[in-house]
């Protein structure tokens, strides 16, 4: 089961690609599918790549001690682990399929050769991350932000 060209573009991460870049991705990432119930990746082990989201819903969970968290659903076109395209560092979170989930798995050695190939699309999905993350910190900014000021943190 591979994802297609058609399938990426109506992804947003790959909004500004063109038929080809998208091509060449499919190409070049390692098609994984997931049962539901199957662990895509683990908290605290060590990240290796990056995971888009192609078809199916999964959810993230963070435990602590004996506490879970669940911190997003993730749909078609969500991505996680992007923080492996830059340092092999321990995950921050486990990522489990809700529905059979068919995922593109990007280690670094995929962006450096998508890079080598068309350096515009690697641009584009670096970017397109880049948005993303800039707008999970703004999210968590605020939320931080709103524990202050609720948990009377701040001095005026």
């Amino acid at each position: 089961m591979h994802a297609t060209p058609d399938q990426l573009a109506k992804l947003t991460i790959f909004g500004e690609f063109n038929q080809q870049e998208n091509q060449t991705l499919i190409e070049l990432a390692d098609p994984l599918v997931f049962a539901p119930g199957a662990t895509i990746v683990r908290q605290d082990e060590s990240g290796d790549a990056m995971y888009i989201l192609v078809r199916g819903e999964a959810e993230v969970t963070h435990r602590r001690g004996e506490r879970e968290v669940q911190l997003a659903t993730l749909k078609p076109g969500d991505f996680f682990g992007e923080l492996a395209l830059v340092d092999e560092g321990p995950r921050s979170a486990t990522v489990t399929a809700t529905t059979e989930c068919m995922l593109l798995k990007v280690p670094q050695s995929v962006l450096r050769a998508l890079a080598g190939v068309y350096p515009n699309a690697a641009f584009k999905m670096l970017y397109a991350i880049a948005k993303v993350l800039v707008s999970r910190m703004r999210a968590g900014n605020a939320r931080y932000i709103d524990s202050l000021l609720a948990g009377g943190g701040a001095k005026g």
